[in-house]
C-alpha cells in the first residue's frame, strides 16, 4: 500500500504534544495482541454455527503477528470478534439476505490476505495537515489521539461481513482533512483483486478486506474514488472482497464520493459504507455496480444536524448470472434536512437479478424536511428478475417527501419515435438503454472517470462494440 501525505512525525509541529501521550499507560498508546479470537462452546454469547466459529479461526490465525498494533484498530477488532462469534452465516430465511445465494461463499474454501489488499492510492501534491496512507504508520502520533474519536467501536446494524472486515483488515487506510482544508484534486482508491497461485484450487477463495476511514474537519472538502476492478486477465478468477468505508464528515464539510465496482464475474464483492453527518454538511455518492457473482452494498447513512444534505445516486448492471443488491438506509433526525436517492438498474440476462431495499426514515425532529427516493428498473429478458422496496418511515409531520418505483422493459413509443425517424430497432434499444444508465454516469464529477466507466457500461451492453 502506498500513502501519500505527510509523514508521522511532522503531525507533532501541527498538534500540540499535550493532546496525547506516548506513554504505556495513555488510552491511545499502542497495544500488544495475539490472540483476538477465542472461541469458546460453553459462552452463551457465541454461535453454535461451526462453519463461523471455523471462520473465525482461520481469520484470527490471518492477522499479521506483529509486536503492538494501534489502539483504534485494537479496539475494533475486539468488539468484531465479539459480535462476529453471536452472528450466525446468512440465511436465506433472513429477510435482508432473503435474495442473496451465499452458498458458493460458504462451500469455498477461504484464505484470508494476511496483508493489506493491493492498493494504490492516486493523487497528487496534498496540501499540508492532510494524511492519507496507514494507520499503523501514525505510530504514537498525536493524529492517533484526534483519528481514535472518530472510529466507534460498536454498530448497531452491523451484520456478519462487517464484523469480518473489522477483524481481518491488516490495517486501516486514513484519509484526514483539518479543518477548513479544501482538496483540489481527487484521491483515488484502485483496488487489485488478489491473484491467485497458479496451483490454488478451484473451491479456494481468496478474501482481502480492505478498509478505509475518512475524516473532514469543519468546513473541510474532499473527493474520493474507490475503484474496485478486475486486473487483466483476472476477469473469471474466484475471489472474495469484503470491504468497508467509514467517514466522518464535520460540520460545513463536503464529500462527494465515487465508487465504482466492476469485478470478476466469479467473484463475491461485499461492502459496506457507513457515513456520520454533522450540521450543515453534505454527502453525495455516485455508484456503478456491474461486477461480481454478487455484488452487495450495504449503505448506511445518518444526519446528526440540522441543514444536512445527501445525494445518493447508484447504477447496478446484471448481463450474465450475477445478483446486484443495494441496501440502504438514511436517518434523518434534525430539522431541514435535505435527502435525495436514484437508483436505477439494468438486467440483461434471463439469470440475472437485481435487489433494492431502500429505506428513509424522517424521525420526529426531523421537521421541514425534504426527502426523495425514486427506483428504475429495465429487465430486458422475459426471466430477468428485479425485487424492489423502497420504504419512506415519516413520524414528523411537518415534511415533504416522495418516493416512486418502476420496473419495466423499454417502452414501445420510444422505439417508435426511433423508427419513425429511420433508426433500426436494434439500434434504437441500444440508444435507449445506454441513456437510461447515463444519467447516473454522467454524475461522477471526474470526467476522466465518466469516460471510463461510459466504455466499460457500453461493453457490458453491447460485447460486439470491442
Amino acid at each position: 500500500m502506498n500513502g501519500v501525505g505527510l509523514s508521522p512525525a511532522a503531525w507533532s509541529s501541527l498538534i500540540p504534544s499535550s493532546s496525547s501521550s506516548s506513554s504505556s499507560s495513555s488510552p491511545f498508546s499502542w497495544v500488544s495482541q495475539k490472540k483476538l479470537v477465542k472461541p469458546k462452546a460453553h459462552n452463551k454469547g457465541f454461535t453454535s454455527d461451526p462453519y463461523v466459529l471455523e471462520l473465525a479461526e482461520t481469520l484470527e490465525e490471518s492477522i499479521p503477528s506483529t509486536a503492538s498494533i494501534p489502539f483504534p484498530l485494537h479496539n475494533l477488532r475486539n468488539a468484531s470478534s465479539q459480535s462476529l462469534l453471536s452472528t450466525p452465516w446468512p440465511s436465506r430465511r433472513e429477510e435482508p439476505f432473503r435474495f442473496n445465494d451465499l452458498s458458493f461463499i460458504r462451500q469455498s474454501r477461504i484464505l484470508p490476505l494476511s496483508h493489506p489488499s493491493p492498493v494504490n492510492i492516486l493523487t497528487s501534491h496534498l496540501p499540508h495537515g492532510v494524511y492519507v496512507g496507514p494507520l499503523s504508520a501514525l505510530s504514537s502520533s498525536p493524529l492517533l489521539h484526534t483519528v481514535s474519536q472518530f472510529l466507534p467501536h460498536t454498530f448497531p446494524d452491523a451484520d456478519l461481513f462487517w464484523s469480518i472486515n473489522g477483524i481481518a483488515a491488516p490495517d486501516l487506510t486514513l484519509v484526514y482533512v483539518p479543518e477548513g482544508c479544501h482538496l483540489q484534486n481527487p484521491i483515488h482508491f484502485q483496488y487489485t483483486p488478489p491473484q491467485p497461485p497458479s496451483t490454488h484450487s478451484s473451491d479456494t477463495m481468496y478474501l482481502s478486506n480492505p478498509r478505509v476511514l475518512v475524516v473532514l474537519e469543519k468546513g473541510a472538502s474532499a473527493h474520493i474514488t474507490e475503484d474496485f476492478s478486475a486486473a487483466p486477465g483476472n476477469e473469471n478468477e474466484r475471489y472474495w472482497s469484503n470491504a468497508a468505508f467509514e467517514a466522518v464528515i464535520g460540520e460545513g464539510a463536503k464529500l462527494s464520493h465515487s465508487y465504482i465496482q466492476t469485478q470478476s464475474f466469479r467473484a463475491a464483492h461485499i461492502k459496506w459504507t457507513s457515513v456520520r453527518q454533522e450540521s450543515s454538511s453534505t454527502y453525495q455518492l455516485t455508484e456503478v455496480s456491474a461486477g461480481g457473482k454478487l455484488g452487495r452494498h450495504n449503505l448506511h447513512i445518518q444526519q446528526l444536524g440540522p441543514d444536512t444534505v445527501t445525494d445518493l445516486s447508484s447504477l447496478h448492471l446484471s448481463v450474465g448470472d450475477q445478483t446486484q443488491d443495494l441496501h440502504s438506509t438514511l436517518v434523518l433526525d434534525h430539522p431541514r434536512g435535505y435527502s435525495r436517492q436514484l437508483h436505477k438498474c439494468i438486467v440483461t440476462h434471463s439469470q440475472g437479478q437485481a435487489v433494492f431495499d431502500g429505506n428513509v426514515k424522517v424521525n420526529r425532529y426531523a421537521q421541514q424536511t425534504d426527502a426523495g427516493q425514486l427506483t428504475r428498473s429495465l429487465l430486458l429478458e422475459p426471466r430477468a428478475t428485479v425485487n424492489v422496496k423502497p420504504n419512506l418511515q415519516i413520524v414528523a409531520d411537518d415534511v415533504k417527501c416522495s418516493h416512486g418505483a418502476a420496473i419495466s422493459d423499454l417502452e414501445e413509443s420510444q422505439l417508435l419515435y426511433f423508427q419513425a425517424r429511420g433508426i433500426d430497432q436494434k439500434t434504437a434499444r441500444r440508444v435507449l438503454i445506454f441513456a437510461f444508465g447515463g444519467e447516473v454516469i454522467d454524475k461522477f464529477p471526474c470526467s476522466s472517470i465518466r469516460d471510463r466507466v461510459r466504455s466499460q457500461i457500453k461493453n457490458l451492453l453491447d460485447p460486439s462494440s470491442n
